[in-house]
């Protein structure tokens, strides 16, 4: 029997704690249950840096789960729960650890993946699940969570908070109103990065056709290694804002630009939440599933070519979600490619 959508549930219990895409992937489920029941309690588990992101949405209690800290960090957030039992707990992460991090928290009702989704003894800590379909983008996956509760997801909304000083911070590094393509050149896993001189190339070409070209990424060795490869390789030299910005200024950012050009990862589907325009690189992930949610018409999109060589069969013949993560299949993607899809997404927007 379907649960009365207006009185299922009163308190509910969000697990996802990372990757940053994923968890973008989660705000349009808590718009929805909010608007499906204003005054539901909702509790988000959430991890460090996520929550520098999505902390301060309203009407959520965040608790934070630091996954460096091993045992002592799911010990931490067990202990910002006790006492307290929910109607639901909505487990939407697979990875052993949170299925060992569920365990400690006490709810009526445990949703997770149904079985072809589930790995990692997931159905070992949950009692209900969430409807078994393929095909689906992450963001519908995780929005379907809300199903077994009576609900339907209908609309995406995010509505991230972005901080004044966010804003203007942005504003005085790009200041006016000059057509910006900003390069995120590396994703949180090694085989799906480009390579710089392509980057570079591709960014000399927009800097000859009077755009402003940025390039931005995280504080990490790796991203500041791929960074000062790419500016080495170049005619133009962008303004580098790599290592120098937070993720609510990176928000921010996105808000000022036209476009964005990055591989599967974090930033492409931040810059998604605000509207930006995003020309993913796509070969080892299927854009159809993890690429920029709302519009992929500027994306690259190379994977069936990629599992017709590394895998030997099309994209429609493996499992869904299945990753090519394999040496050299970015090289699939080239640099002509990508400038194809940049003069395709400034024509659409009467830039050039």
């Amino acid at each position: 029997m379907t649960p009365n959508p207006m009185t299922a549930a009163t308190s509910i219990c969000l697990l996802r704690t990372s990757a940053i895409g994923d968890v973008t992937h989660v705000v349009p489920l808590v718009r929805t249950l909010q608007q499906a029941w204003p005054h539901v309690a909702l509790t988000w588990i959430v991890g460090k840096l996520e929550r520098k992101l999505v902390g301060d949405l309203p009407g959520v209690e965040f608790v934070t789960f630091d996954k460096t800290a091993g045992w002592a960090g799911m010990r931490a957030v067990h202990a910002a729960l006790r006492g307290q039992r929910f109607d639901a707990l909505l487990q939407m992460q697979v990875a052993m650890r949170s299925n060992l991090l569920s365990l400690g928290i006490k709810a009526d009702r445990r949703i997770g993946y149904d079985r072809a989704r589930a790995k990692d003894l997931h159905g070992l800590v949950i009692n209900e699940r969430i409807p078994a379909r393929s095909g689906e983008h992450v963001l519908d996956a995780i929005g379907s969570f809300c199903e077994p509760l009576g609900l339907k997801q209908t609309q995406v909304h995010w509505n991230i908070p972005i901080p004044e000083e966010a804003r203007i911070w942005a504003t005085q590094q790009l200041p006016g109103d000059v057509p910006t393509l900003l390069v995120s050149p590396t994703s949180s896993h090694a085989l799906r990065n480009w390579r710089p001189e392509r980057y570079a190339a591709v960014m000399d070409h927009v800097a000859a056709r009077g755009w402003r070209v940025v390039l931005i990424g995280g504080p990490s060795a790796g991203e500041r290694t791929m960074a000062d490869a790419v500016l080495a390789a170049g005619r133009h030299k962008p303004l580098d804002l790599t290592g120098k910005d937070t993720l609510k200024k990176l928000m921010a950012l996105f808000g000022r630009a036209q476009l964005l050009l990055t591989p599967d990862s974090g930033p492409m589907h931040m810059a998604n939440t605000v509207g930006t325009k995003v020309l993913g690189l796509h070969a080892a992930s299927n854009p159809d599933r993890s690429g920029p949610y709302s519009d992929r018409r500027w994306c690259v999109n190379k994977y069936d070519e990629a599992a017709r060589k590394y895998l030997g069969k099309p994209a429609s013949e493996i499992p869904w979600g299945s990753k090519i993560e394999k040496p050299g299949v970015m090289d699939l993607i080239d640099v002509n490619e990508v400038i194809e899809r940049y003069e395709a997404a400034a024509r659409d927007m009467k830039l050039l």
